[in-house]
């Protein structure tokens, strides 16, 4: 078996994990479950900058880069949120992440990075929809033929 042709589909996978991941960090964040502040309502305070809006880019930018829909643009807005929580909550802490508890900051900004320039990969709504749109345009004797 060729590597080459698992290529396509370990990215999807990639996309949809990583989606996953940021997703659940976000629920756990702003409804207290799944290890976060359970018992005490909501994790984070109501529209408080930045931890509210963080984790709600963590739920919609998760789900969208899970399902792959509008993959490129959610993408890149979390790992922008990614790196200003790496650079102004944890680097202040120290130089390395390591050192400063910046790990997962710094994974999940170049993990989106990554998605965001490489795209959905084929297992993604994007395509379907791109797909259908341009089946759209066409005219109905170019579609039937």
């Amino acid at each position: 078996m060729n590597l080459d042709q698992l290529r396509g589909p370990v990215f999807s996978l990639f996309r949809m994990v990583t989606g996953l991941l940021f997703l659940l960090h976000g629920v756990s964040s702003l409804f207290g479950v799944l290890g976060g502040n359970q018992g005490t309502g909501l994790a984070v305070e109501f529209a408080v900058w930045p931890s509210w809006w963080a984790a709600l880019i963590q739920l919609v930018c998760g789900a969208f880069v899970l399902a792959g829909l509008f993959t490129r643009p959610n993408a890149t807005l979390a790992s922008g949120s990614m790196a200003y929580a790496y650079f102004v909550v944890h680097q202040p802490e120290g130089l390395l992440p390591l050192i400063n508890g910046g790990e997962l900051s710094a994974m999940y900004c170049w993990a989106f990075l990554l998605i965001a320039v490489l795209g959905p990969g084929g297992w993604a709504l994007d395509p379907l929809i791109r797909r259908r749109g341009s089946d759209a345009t066409e005219p109905a004797s170019v579609r039937t033929a």
